[in-house]
């Protein structure tokens, strides 16, 4: 079973002023993808500046097409991704 990590970090220099309405819309879409099974945790980082997401059973290259589908991609500074290994 594959993991692919994903942190985005947010331009908070830009944040645009409707960004709570972007917010729900956001996590509207992560819900979703909580229910399919395909995102497996979602933290938010403590600075407020972005979050870190851990996808299963899904390829890094189907990981960065959902990426851009939610609404925060657009207000990213950066994003990188790991694919892991679960040990046991």
């Amino acid at each position: 079973m594959n993991r692919v990590q994903v942190i985005l970090t947010l331009d908070m220099e830009n944040i645009p002023s409707n960004f709570s309405e972007i917010l729900k819309q956001e996590q509207e879409i992560v819900a979703k993808w909580k229910e399919q099974g395909i995102l497996e945790h979602l933290f938010l980082r403590q600075a407020k500046n972005g979050a870190v997401l851990i996808f299963k059973d899904v390829e890094e290259e189907q990981v960065k097409d959902l990426m851009e589908i939610l609404p925060f991609y657009k207000l990213k500074q950066s994003i990188e991704y790991f694919n892991l290994i679960q040990q046991f």
